[in-house]
């Protein structure tokens, strides 16, 4: 399968991945499973996973590509049990390779083990050289691995007390659905760093990345699963133990301003409605004279109607976005380069011509393509352009799980606003303010808002940051 040759992959900062598990005798937990992911399929789109397990062994099918691509009505009909894990991988770095798929399968001396990870370790290279010099063999490139080790290790106290004291040595961001043969177990880290919500569909349990899973399995959301939290779900229900103490909350911020799909609600929050009043915030705090707004499809259309509603000034489509491009399509040469982006997004003319433009996304992060979107909306006629921007300037890479590119590559991290108007060309850039994002929630003390902040949660230990990562992020 080939790797993503989209011209501005690097534009956006990306998800690591996304993980869903249920525990339900007598349903289809393979097929659930399969539309869990495909709900979850936002959050990576390179390699796919299903794990299941029938009480006495663990069967896996995993593969490089989309869901849809890795799994068909054959394969899965030919999975029999009771309990499933599955996954879906975005590689923060180094190789996209089936080797580093997920869910991780293993056997250790209490039987088989299934592992899907969401996050990164930030102690990862340490715990790994300590585990080497212990005997451990390791068959990937992946901090996921790290974590399996720790949990064989540790496998004579059982799963629970295994995790437990895993979670002692952890650092780092980690979301994890963990499956013996008939049982799964929930992980959050202490800081909450990624989203994980545990549901309920009829006798059935399931746990999954965002609530837009639960909703498509037909599971009803029951709630977040706790920062530290141990959720343990098997034939006695599910029951709950604090791993490690809660820690200072560190939801990443991101997830509201762009990973997460609009119809999940998470810690509280729905993410539509999030990115709606961040655009109303942003029209407060930038009341720029203009004829309309528009957003950059998708990722700017809540916070563009929010701003349009606060502004007063018309919400129209003035990008139209080409909704079939599939994951891969041959990159443009030097010389038709923004051929690339117009496979994507095409101008409508007739909105545009003579009028004053706002045009709304939720982040700029190298700026290439945005200056490309300012030219083309130039070419059809727009008499100026404003780009305002629902998150504060990108300045900081993230340790935590997300893709935000070295911190070298981050134009905010090198001009000062002005400096990046005049490269993309606009006749305004505005960027919504720290204090007014953290408005929108009430609360700046609950977030990761280290990309734009630099202020970490969880310290990254020496040797771990090698460029970026020394290991590559097994979600």
């Amino acid at each position: 399968m080939s790797e993503c040759t989209d011209p501005d992959q690097n534009e956006k900062p990306r998800e690591a991945c996304g993980v869903f598990g249920i525990w339900g005798p007598g349903q289809d937990v393979a097929r659930l499973t399969y539309y869990g992911l495909y709900a979850l399929q936002h959050r990576g789109q390179e390699s796919a996973g299903i794990a299941v397990g029938d009480g006495r062994s663990i069967s896996v099918h995993k593969a490089m590509g989309l869901v849809s691509e890795v799994f068909n009505q054959e394969r899965l009909s030919s999975f029999k049990g009771h309990v499933a894990t599955g996954h879906v991988r975005y590689s923060t770095t180094g190789t996209s390779t089936v080797i580093n798929a997920q869910p991780l399968v293993f056997h250790c001396g209490e039987g088989m083990l299934a592992l899907a990870h969401n996050g990164n370790l930030t102690n990862a290279s340490a715990l790994r050289r300590s585990l080497y010099a212990a005997g451990s063999v390791f068959q990937s490139t992946t901090d996921s691995e790290v974590v399996v080790n720790l949990l064989a290790r540790h496998a004579g106290q059982g799963w629970p007390g295994a995790m437990a004291a895993c979670m002692r040595e952890l650092e780092g961001a980690y979301s994890l659905v963990v499956m013996t043969a008939s049982q799964l177990v929930a992980v959050r880290d202490p800081f909450g760093f990624h989203p994980l919500v545990l549901g309920r569909r009829g006798d059935a349990w399931v746990v999954a990345s965002e609530s837009c899973a639960l909703d498509t399995v037909g599971a009803t959301f029951v709630r977040d699963v706790a920062p530290g939290e141990i959720l343990v779900i098997d034939e006695n229900g599910v029951s709950s133990q604090q791993g490690v103490p809660d820690g200072h909350r560190a939801h990443c911020i991101f997830e509201y301003i762009y990973f997460a799909r609009g119809d999940s609600t998470m810690d509280g929050f729905n993410v539509s409605l999030v990115r709606r009043e961040m655009g109303r915030q942003l029209a407060r705090e930038y009341p720029v004279a203009a004829d309309l707004v528009i957003p950059v499809p998708d990722s700017g259309l809540a916070a563009a109607r929010g701003f349009a509603e606060q502004s007063g000034l018309p919400y129209e489509e003035g990008l139209m976005k080409n909704r079939y491009i599939g994951r891969t399509f041959i990159q443009p040469d030097q010389g038709t380069r923004d051929l690339g982006v117009r496979l994507k997004l095409n101008p409508i003319r007739e909105v545009l011509a003579g009028r004053r433009v706002i045009l709304v996304d939720d982040s700029l992060v190298r700026g290439t393509t945005s200056g490309k979107l300012v030219s083309m909306l130039r070419d059809c006629g727009a008499t100026e352009v404003h780009l305002c921007l629902s998150s504060p300037p990108v300045k900081r890479s993230c340790f935590y799980g997300i893709d935000t590119s070295n911190e070298d590559e981050l134009i905010a991290s090198k001009k000062e606003v002005e400096e990046i108007r005049r490269f993309i060309g606009a006749d305004g850039l505005h960027y919504l303010s720290m204090e007014g994002l953290m408005r929108v929630f009430g609360s700046r003390q609950s977030f990761c808002h280290a990309c734009f902040s630099g202020e970490y949660p969880v310290a990254v230990s020496p040797g771990e940051n090698a460029g970026k990562f020394s290991l590559e992020c097994g979600c």
